[in-house]
């Protein structure tokens, strides 16, 4: 299975191409403001190193957020405009999904954080599985002092990671079994490893119902179809 996966989520943009579990071509930036500038030159060079045409890919996956709210447009943007002109699947991929996958250990919670800006953090807990972690609680946006909360109202050990790193210095210092580490932004190629599972299951949306997963509402209304008029690349 040929999977194209798009990461705009946050400060980091990434493209990942792979074919069953394995990446074959891969392109990253680090750039809060440059994600539509990236995207077109990154899927040519991704599409060009792995010697594929955009007619040959079975999914186009992309994270959906939580985020930056034009990154997310941006990625979901393209991923919409790509997936319904080669007529394939459309797989949306919470970030918070991806960072968690990601970061799995097998025997300590997860906690990923995505910065949300105005003083707010997503984070979701994930347990661990076999395989990976399955999240076991709400998506939501707290203050620190509300996720601080959180974890020591969780009784197990926890690894917190993604972007704690915005947390107040010292927040998480006395919080019975907490350890930070792992992977600080979603990577295009976790998200294709989370679409992979939904593509397996074969639940796809149809592409044009996907929204973005912002957990707040933007400050700004997109009409999506004008923002995807000037149709996709297809090299």
């Amino acid at each position: 299975m040929r999977i194209v996966a798009i990461e705009t989520a946050t400060g980091v943009t990434s493209i990942a191409l792979g074919d069953g579990s394995n990446v074959v071509a891969s392109a990253a930036l680090a750039d809060r403001r440059g994600h539509v500038g990236f995207l077109v030159p990154a899927l040519e060079f991704c599409f060009a190193q792995a010697g594929w045409r955009p007619q040959e890919i079975d999914v186009v996956a992309v994270d959906i957020g939580p985020g930056l709210f034009g990154g997310i447009r941006a990625g979901l943007a393209t991923a919409q405009a790509l997936a319904g002109a080669v007529g394939v699947p459309l797989a949306p991929v919470c970030s918070l999904d991806a960072v968690a996958f990601a970061a799995a250990t097998g025997h300590r919670r997860v906690w990923p954080v995505v910065d949300a800006r105005r003083g707010e953090v997503a984070v979701a807990p994930y347990r661990p599985v076999p395989g990976g972690v399955v999240r076991d609680g709400p998506a939501e946006l707290v203050t620190a002092d509300a996720f601080r909360g959180l974890l020591e109202s969780d009784p197990s050990q926890k690894l917190v990671v993604g972007d704690w790193g915005v947390l107040p210095a010292g927040m998480l210092l006395g919080i019975h079994g907490v350890r930070t580490g792992g992977p600080r932004h979603p990577s295009a190629a976790a998200v294709m490893e989370v679409a992979r599972g939904l593509a397996e299951r074969g639940a796809f949306p149809h592409p044009d119902e996907v929204r973005p997963f912002y957990l707040r509402e933007p400050d700004v209304r997109i009409n999506w179809a004008d923002f995807r008029q000037e149709g996709p690349w297809l090299g």
